[in-house]
């Protein structure tokens, strides 16, 4: 097969295999739905929110706040999207069809990543959007100093995560095994590691807690880390790059 062919193979397992369209669905009504849930009540609380809370108000960030669930959804997608022929022994058939894992792997976390960029993008501009109306006259504009490129990396972020759950189920194949490690680690172990003072100098080069940075307009109090939105979000995709190399080398070496 040509390049060409297996990305359109690709793009038919995917388009194919519902629970991979249900969990892109899924992360998008949750990311905005509670992103409007949470910038309603943001509206609602903040006058009475400490003077310091006001002054860190970041209204750009706030409608971003279903992004937390939105990504497991994400992550349940690249897991997906990866595992799913070794669980059912696709993927014997697959690597006899192209031979070349390289060009198979890559194939597919190409058009993969692109479907995943293309609803992390839409997910973001609408999360904003529509957060920024329930926020009222605490809003921001979309042509505020920082507001879109923080819009723009809210959907590179959810492709970001997307493709990095790729790489781990790569590497372990198996999908319970993968979503065991990834659900716990972005839902509660980088979470804690990352506010923690006493491990918050290595939780903050995680790759949720370093490229979730690139949302952020209004730089929290007391909180400088030692890289800006852009550098936060290069330190996530070298983690990506790192388990794509993983996966990569996993694949070569071991028997379908």
């Amino acid at each position: 097969m040509t390049a060409v062919q297996v990305i359109r193979s690709e793009w038919t397992k995917i388009r194919s295999v519902a629970s991979t369209v249900w969990t892109l669905s899924l992360a998008v009504v949750v990311t905005i739905a509670l992103g409007m849930l949470i910038s309603a009540l943001s509206r609602s609380q903040f006058d009475d929110m400490p003077a310091r809370e006001r002054l860190s108000f970041d209204p750009t960030y706030v409608s971003f706040a279903g992004m937390s669930l939105g990504q497991l959804a994400m992550i349940v997608f690249g897991v997906l999207v990866v595992s799913n022929e070794y669980s059912t022994g696709m993927i014997r058939t697959s690597l006899a069809a192209v031979p070349r894992r390289g060009t198979f792997l890559f194939s597919k976390i190409a058009v993969a990543g692109g479907l995943a960029l293309v609803v992390g993008m839409a997910t973001g501009f609408a999360a904003f959007f529509l957060g920024q109306a329930m926020l009222g006259s605490h809003r921001t504009q979309l042509g505020d100093p920082g507001v879109l490129r923080a819009v723009v990396g809210g959907g590179l972020y959810m492709t970001l995560i997307a493709v990095f759950s790729m790489g781990v189920a790569a590497m372990l194949r198996s999908p319970m095994l993968s979503l065991g490690i990834l659900m716990p680690f972005f839902f509660l172990i980088s979470n804690i590691l990352g506010n923690v003072d006493a491990t918050k100098k290595i939780g903050r080069f995680l790759p949720d807690q370093a490229g979730s940075r690139i949302m952020q307009v209004v730089p929290r109090i007391d909180d400088n880390p030692p890289y800006g939105p852009w550098g936060g979000l290069g330190i996530m995709a070298l983690w990506v790059l790192a388990v794509l190399i993983g996966g990569y080398v996993l694949l070569k070496k071991r028997d379908a």
